[in-house]
């Protein structure tokens, strides 16, 4: 049971990754939780925890849905004993509950008897925030809920997010779901008038009042539909402004989405470039444009096979570029003549020489052959990119290999999917958004 003056984390974890595989998939019929997602040297989960834990929640309850979720979880978080925290987990009887995201909510705050407030939130996104400007927020508007929200313009939100109508007090009076241009135009006119106008869309993160809230969900209307499937964004909050209930919101810094390729390889992009203020405190990782290299000494220490030079010696000569935003894991090996630029390369993985990759991220043990040209695109752990001089591979405009998939020499893939742990001949002139999921799949481009 919470205190009044204690903010305790609720971290919803539900759905399959279905946009985001391959990166949500260890082989073809394993899905890997969305938790799981690997992001600069640690899984999504461990930073949003450390997030909330800097601005100090110390007590975590997780709502699950679904056995990969659950257990693949746990496993890694346990109690929370390795991050100085308790985490509790929603019991498997309410699975058939937690389908949606308001739903899974109103039901374990009963659960656990919750009665101060709560930080609800997704982890499969990353959120640059200020916990206690958002309490303060909370506190002065009397809020039930607390919209954290992000200022985008009109070109941003178009046909993507929701956004949120507020009055002069900053309190919601209605929602208007994915609109296009036009109709931004018609219902905010001085977005007609400045371009760079921003308006403030929901992204997803919540400040609630446990006490009130579960007073709210017992009326027959919200206890009906928490039984069927009850969404935060889409359901509650719209109920909620209709019957008068004070909903507040507080802009945060940023929201970066997972929730597929592109979305995730922009996320990565702008961690590494520093963009993410609490990230740059966990990571130690420098956010003032200095372009400093984000480098593990035993990755500098680390001799490339071919020419038996250390990394840090092929930096010194100029043999290896590597421009800003860049994040290099332990025991990696770089070859001679390598181009790096905003990329992410995990653990024990291996970029051979005359490579160039740009915007991209490596997972850990994944191989990246001789003169390979990867821009915009996501490489699995333990993928291997067979390139060769005569024969390169080229990678663009999100590309993504999965988990030990392996792409043989001479493939140019633009916009491709390729699931974990096929091998793939050397393939060119497939359309964009092509996804090779069986070996079935590869023989129809053969």
């Amino acid at each position: 049971m919470s205190t009044d003056s204690e903010i305790v984390g609720i971290l919803l974890a539900g759905g399959r990754g279905e946009r985001a595989k391959p990166i949500t998939l260890e082989s073809a019929d394993y899905i890997r939780s969305k938790a799981l997602i690997p992001l600069v040297g640690r899984r999504l989960v461990e930073w949003v925890l450390e997030s909330c834990r800097e601005q100090g929640i110390r007590r975590f309850y997780v709502v699950t849905h679904g056995l990969e979720n659950r257990n693949q979880i746990k496993l890694l978080l346990g109690h929370g004993e390795r991050h100085g925290v308790r985490i509790t987990y929603s019991r498997s009887r309410f699975d058939r509950y937690n389908v949606g995201s308001a739903g899974a909510t109103l039901h374990n705050l009963e659960q656990w008897d919750l009665q101060g407030r709560a930080l609800v939130l997704p982890v499969d996104s990353l959120f640059d925030f200020d916990l206690a400007g958002m309490a303060r927020t909370h506190e002065e508007q009397g809020a039930v809920v607390t919209v954290a929200s992000v200022a985008r313009t009109a070109a941003d939100i178009a046909r993507k997010y929701g956004v949120m109508r507020t009055d002069e007090t900053g309190l919601v009076r209605g929602f208007v779901e994915k609109p296009g241009e036009t109709e931004l135009r018609q219902l905010f006119p001085r977005i007609a008038d400045d371009p760079g106008a921003t308006l403030p869309t929901n992204a997803g993160m919540y400040l609630v009042d446990c006490a009130r809230l579960r007073l709210l969900a017992r009326e027959p209307e919200l206890f009906r539909r928490s039984h069927q499937r009850l969404d935060v964004g889409g359901d509650l909050l719209p109920h909620l402004v209709e019957q008068g209930h004070p909903v507040a919101t507080h802009t945060i810094g940023r929201l970066g989405d997972m929730g597929n390729v592109p979305d995730y390889l922009d996320t990565v992009r702008l961690v590494l470039d520093g963009a993410y203020e609490q990230m740059n405190r966990l990571t130690g990782r420098p956010g003032d444009g200095s372009g400093k290299l984000w480098i593990h000494e035993s990755s500098l220490r680390t001799k490339d096979d071919s020419t038996g030079t250390t990394l840090a010696q092929k930096i010194e000569e100029g043999s290896v570029v590597i421009g800003p935003g860049v994040r290099i894991g332990q025991d990696v090996e770089i070859g001679r003549g390598v181009r790096l630029e905003h990329v992410d390369i995990g653990d024990g993985a291996e970029v051979r020489e005359g490579s160039t990759l740009i915007r991209s991220t490596v997972g850990e043990s994944a191989m990246v052959g001789r003169y390979a040209d990867i821009s915009d695109s996501y490489i699995g752990p333990m993928a291997e990119v067979c390139s060769e001089r005569a024969r390169p591979i080229r990678l663009e405009r999100y590309s993504a290999i999965g988990d030990g998939a392996v792409l043989w020499p001479g493939s140019r893939l633009c916009g491709v999917t390729v699931y974990p742990r096929l091998r793939v001949p050397a393939l060119t002139g497939l359309p964009a958004r092509t996804e090779l999921r069986s070996a079935e799949d590869i023989l129809r481009w053969v």
